[in-house]
């Protein structure tokens, strides 16, 4: 590997590690393939890349050698260009994935919380219609990842991305654990706002 390409290899971004692992396990995909494995799986537990992000790693990831690609057809004009890993680029990703530092905490961004945290600016009603909007998308949500545990259960090659499926399963029953626990604290703070005798809300304090 020349100097340029180990330059390339320390910048590439999680998103081309994550192209590279759904080329890690076995065959051979087209970048269409590689999103609707990315929406069944990655998703549930990090991200799934737009299918333009997927062929511009997927070009990259060429470029530096660690995946090849071959047309299934030459002749044919519109021929689907299919993926696969190399020898080089499963090295990569095995020290990539090895490397504990680079992982880091888990990011919380949570746009529901957010909004609670604003709640001094919304009316009560709203905030507990969006809290039970949440609890519907993550109902949704958690028959899906079922759906996929049912699908990759029993499949040797997938065994790994198996229990990363069943560990979304369990965040998805604690999100709507959560959420219900949301709705109660709510029903409480409203219920002290209305309490007889309760004084005006003065400046709040900052934080230390």
């Amino acid at each position: 590997m020349t100097s340029s390409q180990n330059s390339k290899k320390q910048e590439l971004p999680p998103t081309a590690w994550a192209v590279l692992g759904l080329l890690s396990f076995p065959g051979e995909r087209t970048g269409y393939e590689l999103k609707k494995w990315a929406d069944s799986s990655l998703r549930f537990f990090y991200w799934s890349p737009a299918i333009s992000q997927i062929y511009a790693e997927l070009r990259r990831l060429e470029e530096l050698g660690y995946a090849a690609s071959a047309r299934s057809g030459p002749e044919e004009t519109r021929a689907k260009r299919r993926y696969a890993i190399t020898d080089a680029g499963r090295e990569a990703l095995a020290g990539w994935a090895a490397d504990t530092a680079e992982a880091g905490p888990p990011v919380l961004k949570h746009g529901l919380l957010l909004r609670i945290w604003l709640g001094h600016l919304a009316e009560p009603e709203r905030l507990r219609a969006m809290v039970g909007e949440h609890l519907e998308r993550t109902r949704g949500e958690l028959a899906a990842v079922r759906e996929a545990v049912e699908h990759a259960d029993g499949v040797p090659q997938w065994s790994f991305p198996t229990l990363a499926l069943r560990w979304s399963e369990r965040q998805h029953l604690a999100e709507l654990e959560l959420a219900e626990a949301l709705l109660t604290d709510l029903d409480g703070l409203a219920q002290n706002r209305q309490s007889p005798g309760r004084q005006a809300d003065g400046d709040a304090p900052t934080p230390g």
